[in-house]
């Protein structure tokens, strides 16, 4: 039997405000453990919240990105469960009037085609603390952090439009660029700035009733998410074809082991005993409120692509994946600035810079060479000061500290040999040298003439001591084997 995969996501986006959603206590990461919980945040005897207004017009800006209905009158409700990191007992969220409604965001696939994936609603929330263990049980350690505990959060559900783990990636490192490029949210998943739950079932091909789905939580990674959904895809259709049933149930997915397991029956809706929260009034928002913030938004990813098409003349490939990330996009258009090296300027950025940020486990807002210094890199290589390989050696020197590109050539003596009059006398040398190799030339067939060109390459090459231009050399090389001819 051939199945289909059916896939919904929740994904949770922590809001780049300075302050809690309901406290002033601070949202910086990497504190010491229990150091940013306050008494509202633990739900102290005589506390109430007061919320945050920025992160309402977050949410309402993520809304507006999307072109989502924002819903000018939304309510907080309690969701009621025990954990022993959410020291309130329950969890201040929205369920019935969420902040912003029903939208779409498009996607591109590896094959070009484009699919419109419908957004279900987004609804602001606070976060829980996080539990951590160390050790094996029985004598293991157990620890709860308060800190992320009132965080804000705007919860993105999609409806169950994805039917591969593709569509499901392509849509999350969309939402990825678009809360970025508003700045509503870091982006910094492995700080747990942006977490998928992802709800997988599968149906037998051309049903039209949903299995039953399961839900992986907490994925911080768009690789484990791929691996998660592969591998439950995989689970369910083994089980369903071995006779058995699958469980509507909460899973968990280690990235690092590999493994998946099951965490807990699944909930509905009715187990949390959701009811207004009685501490806080409604949220009104009004047209005018949103004219402006609708005003205030950036450009957005989409709309990045077009313009980096159009006015730089880069390939729908290569502009896509520059304007998929904001500070990537700042980082290309300093290094372009008034030159017309935009795909030079590109390939470097795409290629050998992010190559070395994603090694370093760094961002490019934290890069060792900043875009001035690859700016002046890519000028030297449009000059033909430096070729491709020196360039290589350039940017890593560069990468260690050792100063600008025109400083590194000049202290390692890399600039380009471009002088045809020295280029000519570097080439008839190596002929001279090479009899034997001119005369298989010279009685090679046409067809199998232009191989053989490579080993006088390399010997013009070693004897520049790889600073000749090679384009150069190569019209300098024909000229004079033709003459031979």
């Amino acid at each position: 039997m051939n199945w289909e995969t059916v896939i919904g996501l929740e994904v949770h986006v922590q809001l780049a405000t300075k302050t809690k959603i309901f406290s002033a206590a601070s949202t910086a990461f990497g504190a010491t453990p229990n150091s940013q919980a306050c008494a509202i945040d633990l739900a102290m005897p005589g506390t109430l919240p007061v919320l945050n207004k920025q992160a309402v017009n977050y949410a309402i800006m993520f809304g507006l990105a999307i072109d989502a209905e924002i819903c000018q009158e939304s309510v907080f409700e309690r969701k009621n469960y025990f954990y022993p990191d959410l020291p309130k007992g329950y969890q201040t969220t929205q369920l019935e009037k969420p902040i912003v409604g029903p939208g779409s965001v498009t996607i591109q696939l590896a094959d070009g085609t484009e699919k419109s994936i419908r957004i279900h609603h987004a609804h602001l929330e606070e976060d829980a603390g996080k539990s951590t263990h160390e050790g094996d049980l029985p004598y293991g350690m157990s620890g709860v952090d308060l800190n992320r505990a009132g965080t804000p959060l705007i919860e993105i559900v999609s409806e169950p439009d994805m039917r591969s783990a593709e569509e499901a990636i392509a849509f999350a490192k969309k939402l990825h660029s678009i809360v970025t490029s508003i700045n509503i949210c870091d982006g910094e998943m492995s700080q747990g700035s942006m977490r998928f739950d992802v709800n997988v079932s599968v149906r037998p091909d051309g049903s039209s009733t949903l299995g039953t789905r399961t839900e992986t939580k907490n994925l911080n990674s768009f690789k484990f998410m791929e691996e998660a959904i592969e591998r439950e895809v995989e689970r369910q259709i083994d089980l369903i074809e071995d006779g058995g049933t699958v469980a509507q149930e909460t899973r968990l997915y280690n990235g690092d082991t590999k493994v998946a397991k099951s965490m807990r029956s699944k909930e509905e809706a009715n187990d949390y005993r959701y009811f207004p929260c009685p501490d806080l009034l409604p949220v009104l928002v009004s047209d005018e409120a949103i004219d402006e913030l609708r005003r205030s938004l950036p450009e957005l990813p989409d709309a990045r692509q077009k313009r980096f098409v159009s006015e730089y003349a880069l390939s729908d490939y290569d502009s896509a994946t520059i304007a998929s990330d904001s500070n990537m996009s700042a980082f290309f258009e300093t290094v372009v600035g008034d030159s017309n090296h935009a795909k030079l300027a590109a390939n470097w950025v795409m290629g050998e810079l992010s190559g070395s940020l994603n090694n370093a486990g760094l961002g490019f807002t934290e890069s060792p060479v900043s875009a001035q210094q690859l700016a002046g890199m890519v000028a030297r290589i449009a000059d033909n000061s430096i070729s491709g390989k020196m360039a290589k050696q350039v940017f890593e020197a560069m990468w260690l500290g050792e100063g600008t590109a025109d400083e590194i050539i000049d202290a390692k003596g890399l600039k380009q040999v471009s002088d045809s009059g020295a280029l000519e006398k570097i080439v008839v040398d190596v002929l001279a040298a090479n009899a034997v190799m001119v005369e298989d030339f010279i009685n090679s067939e046409e067809s199998k003439r232009k191989k053989k060109l490579g080993g006088f390459m390399g010997q013009i090459m070693k004897a520049s001591k790889g600073q000749a231009n090679p384009q150069q050399v190569n019209q300098i090389l024909l000229q004079k084997l033709n003459e031979l001819l």
